[in-house]
């Protein structure tokens, strides 16, 4: 049974920094494209980061380009967002998913298993 599990979050001031975790079991992190997704009030889910099984493909949505960094520590099935500069635009529900692809992916409907969410909310 595939289990994604979610850490990090909260409440923090424009300018700071958050980090999320997502503990897997039922999968090695380093065989599946695993991927971060935001889902705004009243918005779609849309990509936030995505990770290669590789390691070697990293992809960022414009908005996260040059504050976020995506990486994976295989030893402990787990993959991270590291999270700076944050802005209150990045408030929002935060995923974490993988898929079992050949090249990274991000749309939403390419992932097979997710994590149950964790909130941030950047304050002004």
């Amino acid at each position: 049974q595939v289990q994604l599990v979610q850490s990090g979050g909260g409440l923090v001031q424009a300018g700071g920094s958050l980090r999320l975790s997502c503990a897997a079991s039922g999968l090695k992190v380093s065989k599946y494209v695993m991927g971060w997704f935001r889902q705004s009030r009243g918005k779609e889910r849309e990509f936030v980061a995505v990770i290669g099984w590789s390691g070697g493909t990293i992809l960022y949505s414009a908005s996260a380009k040059g504050r976020f960094t995506v990486s994976r520590d295989n030893a402990k099935n787990t993959v991270f967002l590291q999270m700076n500069s944050l802005k209150p635009e990045d408030t929002g529900v935060y995923y974490c998913a993988s898929a079992k692809a050949s090249a990274v992916v991000s749309s939403p409907d390419e992932y097979d298993y997710w994590g149950q969410g964790t909130q941030v909310t950047v304050s002004s």
